[in-house]
């Protein structure tokens, strides 16, 4: 249970809040990357990025919205590989003699698209930002002459830079759909057109670059000399590039202000469809190397059987499921002059249970908060499974007493069947959610098993909720409903209360699975009530930003690690011969993961 009331007027789940953890916070990806030239200085100081609030910006917008691909391109293997230091110089090669192809038709794309812009100052501005692109052209050139070897003409274009460079120069030159024929282009408006296409199809790829460039940079060490690729990487972190990938920015702003809202969808598929592309780019780059991700790479669906194990409230969903029980209950109690059949379970009035509800989460968050500063050790610990399990039984002895409190209550009687299905089907799950437990489930090769481990009083609830998003083959377990002909009798059947029940469920779990495949486990989850069952999992994902779980988890010796920065750690441990059992249950770290685009991008890759 986790219950705060609000004094709101209203009956719906605002009027609850939690108490024991918070909505993940999705944390927008920084920008920039790699050129010599400044191009800043091309457009005037009144320029739309001076007078356009950065979140309205056309480019912004698009880049925020597409996150995920962003993520998918991060988190590829080339990528992983490049950041730690590991990757195969052979591969390296390869993907310059790649980048110098499609760099070659980045500057045409350009060169098509000073040609179609009608106004000077944007015509010079696509000049500099063509130059930048030379450079670039030139740095390859010296990383070939390093290697005394001309990789360029030695490697064929793959096809996924193909596809790539054939979408750019079929844009600049006006292929666009609901464009006319290049040739036909009567008037210059129309010839703008194509720049801003062009534009928004080269965007992305000099904003994705600039984010790399700068997470990579992030992880480098202070005095790390020896890293390999460490040229690359203050390139595209360079302020240069990052001021190159913000100018095409500004660009696509300037020449996007007359479009008409039909023709800024355009350019909106053309930015989707190039990040895209770049995703295929990325995983395209051949590698001869074991990689820690995707993990599904290295599993073998013969010899291996993946349990990826999650909660579900605030993990999966966006409000917590106690929110949305008690809006069912207010909403639908009786009016205070309307008679209650007798062959009916009494039920109390909306404002009774308004009052009730409030005075139970009161309660609830006061001792909840009490609880957590009893169990912390006064100074921190170092990490123990045994002492962390003893702890949190003090936990779960207050969880079962709350949830008492509330049979006793009478607060959840009368609840029809039907409208908790109705409101499952209309719950907000977090974003990316659906997708990864679509992808695993329909993959029936991969032998893997989903398990969902929750507090939520009403299991109907969770399978609605996972069934209306196309997903029915997940194994739930969560207490459950006491219904008499579908209206709920106040009572549930109880079987995950609290922290303990939750692990020895996790536990059986386990125990019941076939001892013939080597089990990974992966547990993901939000709050303190996961705890036990995060650093018992081989990998535990930690969603969300939860203080009291960093509390508990700190004192008592976990580590909290970015996903990212961890994998990359990890790779770079593999790249130097570590043992492919790299994952290790009750090691006290935990991955932090600021959304269900990384976990996906980590677990099942592209």
């Amino acid at each position: 249970m986790r219950l705060h009331f609000s004094s709101s007027p209203y009956p719906i789940p605002t009027l609850f809040r939690l108490a024991r953890s918070h909505r993940p916070v999705c944390s927008s990806p920084p920008p920039p990357t790699w050129r010599s030239s400044n191009p800043m200085a091309i457009l005037p100081k009144s320029s739309v990025a001076a007078v356009i609030p950065s979140e309205e910006r056309l480019a912004t917008r698009f880049w925020i919205k597409y996150r995920r691909e962003s993520v998918l391109s991060l988190y590829s293997p080339f990528a992983l590989c490049l950041a730690s230091g590991s990757l195969k110089i052979d591969t390296f090669r390869h993907y310059i003699a790649q980048d110098v192809h499609f760099l070659k038709a980045f500057a045409h794309a350009y060169e098509l698209a000073e040609d179609c812009a009608d106004d000077d100052d944007a015509k010079l501005a696509i000049s500099e930002l063509r130059k930048g692109i030379l450079e670039e052209l030139k740095m390859h050139n010296s990383f070939v002459q390093e290697w005394g070897s001309d990789c360029v003409n030695e490697s064929p274009v793959n096809s996924a830079t193909l596809k790539y460079t054939e979408f750019l120069l079929a844009t600049a030159s006006g292929k666009v759909e609901g464009l006319k024929a290049p040739g036909k282009l009567a008037t210059p408006f129309e010839k703008t057109k194509i720049a801003a296409y062009t534009l928004g199809a080269m965007t992305p790829c000099m904003r994705l670059y600039a984010f790399l460039g700068k997470e990579f940079l992030r992880l480098l060490e202070p005095n790390e000399h020896n890293h390999p690729y460490k040229k690359w990487i203050e390139n595209y972190s360079s302020e240069s590039f990052q001021a190159s990938a913000l100018q095409t920015e500004d660009l696509l702003d300037k020449l996007s202000v007359p479009l008409t809202g039909e023709e800024l969808n355009i350019i909106e598929k053309l930015y989707h469809q190039a990040m895209k592309l770049e995703i295929e780019f990325f995983y395209s780059q051949p590698l001869t190397q074991p990689t820690i991700a995707p993990l599904t790479k290295q599993h073998d669906p013969e010899q291996d059987h993946l349990m990826i194990f999650s909660d579900f409230d605030l993990t999966c969903t966006v409000v917590d499921s106690s929110a949305i029980l008690a809006e069912i209950a207010i909403v639908t109690a009786p009016k205070p002059d309307q008679n209650q059949p007798a062959s009916q379970i009494a039920r109390m009035s909306s404002a009774e249970l308004r009052n009730t509800w409030g005075l139970l989460s009161t309660q609830y968050t006061e001792e909840y908060e009490q609880c957590i500063e009893s169990i912390l050790p006064s100074e921190k610990v170092e990490f123990n499974y045994e002492t962390l399990h003893k702890a949190l039984e003090q936990l779960s002895d207050f969880e079962k007493r709350a949830n008492s409190r509330v049979i006793e209550s009478g607060v959840l009687k009368g609840l029809n069947l039907e409208d908790i299905k109705r409101a499952g089907q209309r719950l907000i799950l977090q974003d990316g959610c659906i997708s990864f437990f679509q992808k695993i489930t329909k993959n029936k090769s991969l032998n893997a098993n989903i398990h969902v481990l929750s507090y939520c009083w009403c299991g109907d609830l969770i399978r609605t909720a996972f069934s209306s998003g196309g997903v029915d083959v997940l194994n739930i377990h969560a207490n459950e409903f006491n219904y008499e002909e579908s209206i709920s009798t106040g009572e549930i059947v109880w079987k995950v209360q609290s922290p303990i029940d939750k692990i020895q469920a996790f536990n059986d779990i386990l125990q019941d699975c076939s001892n013939e495949r080597k089990k990974l486990s992966v547990y993901i989850g939000d709050s303190v009530g996961d705890l036990l069952c995060l650093v018992k999992a081989d990998i535990g994902i930690v969603i969300g930003s939860s203080s009291s779980l960093r509390k508990v988890g700190s004192q008592y010796g976990v580590s909290f690690v970015p996903l990212f920065p961890g994998l990359v750690k990890k790779q770079k441990e593999f790249g130097e011969g570590a043992s492919p059992c790299i994952w290790k249950g009750q090691s006290g770290i935990l991955y932090t993961a600021s959304s269900w685009d990384d976990i996906h991008a980590f677990i099942l890759g592209w």
